[in-house]
């Protein structure tokens, strides 16, 4: 009787270059790959249709994503008064991420 049986190996992606997006003339680098759960769950969250809880999950989408040197420029401009970032601006960073990484492709695992 055959045995059913795949080896998914580590894991990693092919792809390791991080994504990046410009916003008020700055750039902002983001981490390359995100766990699988991590965007599991803020798809769960985000379907929530409760404000608070969907701020919530934004704001923990972009600590998590965005290198830190970048994080802390964005969380600046953020509370700036001048430059203002509206929430359906949020929404299209925030979209187009999500996109990049649930896209990326990965290593095809042979089946043993």
């Amino acid at each position: 009787m055959a045995k059913r049986f795949r080896d998914f190996g580590s894991g990693d992606s092919v792809v390791k270059e991080p994504l990046s997006f410009k916003l008020h003339g700055e750039e902002f680098n983001c981490v390359p790959m995100i766990q699988g759960k991590f965007l599991l769950d803020l798809v769960a969250d985000s379907n929530s249709d409760d404000p608070v809880k969907n701020a919530e999950t934004v704001t923990k989408f972009f600590k998590n994503v965005l290198l830190d040197e970048s994080l802390e420029r964005f969380e600046s401009l953020m509370d700036d008064k001048e430059k203002i970032v509206s929430m359906e601006t949020l929404a299209q960073i925030t979209s187009w991420l999500v996109e990049e990484y649930a896209e990326r492709p990965t290593e095809r695992s042979e089946i043993s």
